[in-house]
């Protein structure tokens, strides 16, 4: 009986190998998203020293309206210029992850792996040089190239070695290893980004913009990480197979990206990339401003306690003040981070049990759902920082937990020839489709005079389309991969 009960555990006879395949391929995830995560902890610093805008005058500097209209310039083109930089980072993953996932079908997971993530190392080591808004954006683009290549080999890695009992469980594992690069990203913003010692030593040496540089020259240590993956990782069976039935002619062809439209795939083809870019358009749109909700709330209470009985207090008093205060609020902001991505991390940890048991189109419903409410409820309800905080977590768990889904459910629809190929299309191409709603976003609130929270609200509608797609997918729970 005991003997029985011990089948039934899903990590029952899973090998050493297979658990190092996990730990190598969550560590390059996690490296991954702290290259794409380390913007996020300091585009607020950032970006703002490289814009470039004329000062006013002395006599513009008595005028409070030209005061006011002049912040308000910085303040938008700070919000058009953070999102274009988010959407190159889309577009860059997506190209990247098409090609890199094409790439591992052909030459192989483990090499293809290390190329993306000396690729994303590299460049985001260089970002740290950026002069102009632009290059950083470009940097961006370059940067994501790597990280969205690296998902697709290692979300398809991992499915081809572990069995179909462990499936979903290690696809939820891997993917959830992704909040220990957020946390990398929150420590960097909060001890590097926001340290108060830096900070002052960097403005008497006139290199104000010094510790948000120092964060992204951090990225170039995943590199190290390419010499584990050579020295310990082989080829998956399953792909050497193909392979070798490719070379011989009684295969089809390896990583055919046009394949991915033959009437057996097409279906599953367009349902995986519609899912992937309303994960990542809300992921970008919706639930990274989970901190700048709760950041909000505390600059309110602050001005609050400074200005006691103050109906309302003038833009150059309250800028003054929070001037001030610059770096424990850079903690505030990073504890929101902090909140926001810990749920998260427990959403991706769930995703897997909870398709196991109500099924992959079960579970990417019931997560779009929650997406939808929590991201209403933070956004348009909650107005105080201890409602915010104590929310945060199941707003990131709701926001966040679908994302499990795409590692578990993509590499599921294809056959091994082009399971690299097919995962990283979907994951990628809702890069691309995702990539203009940032750009709305940006304009939104620089043009159109949306709010950052009217902004978010907006974009959560996404989560609609997402609930309504599981009902045109095909079910996936406990098939044997493809062949």
């Amino acid at each position: 009986m005991q003997d029985e009960l011990k089948e039934d555990k899903w990590y029952h006879g899973i090998s050493r190998y297979q658990w190092l395949v996990l730990i190598i391929a969550s560590l390059g995830w996690v490296f991954d998203v702290f290259e794409g995560q380390i913007f996020v902890a300091s585009m607020n610093e950032a970006m703002p020293s490289l814009i470039r805008v004329e000062p006013l005058s002395e006599e513009e500097l008595q005028n409070p309206q030209k005061v006011e209209a002049h912040e308000k310039e910085i303040s938008g083109r700070k919000a058009l210029y953070n999102n274009i930089a988010l959407g190159a980072f889309l577009i860059g993953g997506a190209l990247g992850g098409i090609a890199f996932g094409a790439l591992s079908d052909r030459i192989g997971r483990k090499k293809t792996m290390s190329l993306t993530i000396l690729f994303y190392s590299f460049f985001t080591c260089l970002s740290a040089l950026s002069q102009e808004w632009w290059q950083l954006a470009g940097f961006r683009f370059l940067v994501a190239l790597g990280v969205g290549g690296e998902w697709a080999v290692a979300s398809t890695l991992v499915a081809e070695t572990f069995p179909p009992k462990a499936r979903a469980r290690v696809g939820s594992i891997f993917h959830a290893s992704s909040v220990l690069g957020t946390y990398l990203a929150i420590l960097a913003g909060a001890f590097i980004i926001g340290n108060e010692s830096i900070q002052a030593y960097a403005k008497e040496a006139g290199m104000e913009s010094m510790p948000w540089r120092i964060g992204f020259a951090l990225g170039v240590v995943p590199s190290f990480l390419i010499i584990w993956i050579r020295r310990s990782m082989h080829e998956p069976e399953s792909w050497q197979q193909a392979q070798e039935a490719s070379r011989e002619g009684g295969g089809k062809k390896m990583g055919s990206i046009t394949d991915l439209m033959l009437p057996e795939y097409v279906k599953g083809t367009c349902i995986g990339v519609l899912l992937a870019a309303i994960g990542l358009a809300t992921f970008w749109g919706v639930h990274i401003y989970g901190k700048n909700a709760f950041l909000n709330a505390v600059q309110a209470d602050y001005l609050a306690e400074q200005f006691p009985g103050q109906a309302e207090v003038s833009p150059d008093e309250s800028k003054a003040y929070l001037e001030t205060i610059k770096a424990p609020l850079k903690r505030w902001e990073m504890l929101g981070m902090f909140l926001a991505t810990t749920g998260g991390g427990l959403g991706l940890l769930a995703f897997g049990p909870i398709c196991e048991w109500v099924g992959r189109r079960g579970a990417f419903f019931l997560f779009h759902v929650g997406g939808l409410i929590s991201s209403l409820l933070l956004f348009q309800v909650f107005h105080n920082a201890t409602v915010i905080g104590c929310f945060l977590p199941l707003f990131g768990f709701l926001t966040l937990g679908m994302h499990a889904g795409y590692a578990i459910y993509f590499p599921e629809l294809y056959p091994t020839r082009m399971r690299g190929t097919g995962t990283g299309f979907c994951f990628n191409a809702g890069r691309i489709l995702a990539a203009p709603i940032l750009f709305i976003g940006g304009w939104m609130q620089k043009d159109w005079g949306y709010s950052l929270a009217q902004t978010a609200t907006i974009l959560s509608m996404l989560y609609i389309v997402g609930a309504i797609l599981p009902y045109f997918a095909r079910e996936t729970k406990g098939s044997e991969l493809m062949e």
